[in-house]
């Protein structure tokens, strides 16, 4: 019997979540942020195909991922005449894998954070004349990131625990696609118990350590809320001590904010996108 802890699947584990956890991250901003904010007729399609993995078991989602990924497939071959290997029992193929299995875990907590961050913040955005991007990485984000962290630290966990899809699409192979669950699964297949043991009070360790990311997360948030107080604060007083009612719009906005006046005048914000060059896209703002 071993009865030694297998370093070399541990590493791989941590590589692969590490690599999962980007590649969801940069992913999964932009799907996020466009299911909490579109109005697509048939967005819940998307939705439900992001959450199959939920309610999907690993080995029939692991199945169809190897079919799709197999030397005959269309992604495949592709993949086979571009680097002469192929995408089953590699490192690569277990990525696309996981990426797919831990999607729900991190768009989900995405969307609901941008969801619950008022739209009268990016309204009053539009209307002092920042950009959609401008207004995602300046307002949505930063209120957001707790959310966002919180997906992130999900779908870390989430592949380091994972067993059926990594073993229909990437099998048991020492150093390649052997994971640490795999690598407890054939420790108590030889009744090798220290050895699993041993791994398994790691991945304990590990889940309590996840579970204490929220004390992480409320500071997060509130550094968050200090920042975008100082930068409030930071923001050069009107010489206009009250809205004038004959002064553009970004004038009377701006200085009815400085004033605090918008508690008592509230505004909304209409945005034309323009359908032709004669008409281009404009943001009209009415204080009622």
């Amino acid at each position: 019997m071993n009865r030694r802890m297998d370093w070399t699947a541990i590493t791989l584990s941590l590589k692969l979540a590490a690599f999962t956890t980007l590649i969801l991250f940069l992913v999964g901003l932009p799907l996020a942020y466009w299911l909490a904010a579109s109005r697509f007729r048939w967005k819940f399609l998307i939705e439900a195909f992001v959450a199959l993995p939920l309610v999907l078991p690993p080995t029939v989602l692991g199945f169809y991922i190897l079919l799709a990924l197999g030397p005959r497939s269309p992604i495949g071959q592709f993949y086979g005449n571009v680097t002469g290997h192929l995408l089953p029992f590699s490192f690569q193929g277990l990525l696309i894998a996981s990426v797919l299995y831990s999607l729900p875990f991190t768009v989900q907590p995405f969307a609901a954070a941008f969801s619950s961050v008022d739209p009268k913040l990016v309204e009053a955005s539009w209307c002092l004349g920042e950009s959609r991007a401008a207004t995602f990485f300046h307002i949505v984000l930063p209120l957001s990131w707790p959310g966002v962290l919180t997906g992130m630290i999900l779908s870390f966990a989430h592949t380091i625990g994972e067993f059926g899809v990594v073993l229909m699409v990437g099998g048991n192979l020492p150093g390649v696609t052997r994971t640490v669950s795999i690598s407890i699964y054939d420790a108590m297949q030889s009744l090798d118990y220290a050895s699993a043991g041993k791994t398994s009070f790691l991945l304990l360790v590990l889940s309590f350590l996840v579970t204490r990311m929220r004390c992480a997360r409320s500071a997060v948030a509130r550094l968050s809320r200090c920042s975008l107080a100082r930068r409030v604060r930071a923001k050069p007083p009107c010489s206009a001590a009250s809205p004038d009612s004959n002064a553009p719009i970004p004038a009377r906005f701006s200085a009815a904010m400085n004033s605090g006046s918008t508690r008592q005048r509230p505004f909304s914000c209409r945005r034309n996108r323009g359908t032709s060059a004669t008409s281009p896209r404009t943001t009209r703002c009415f204080l009622t």
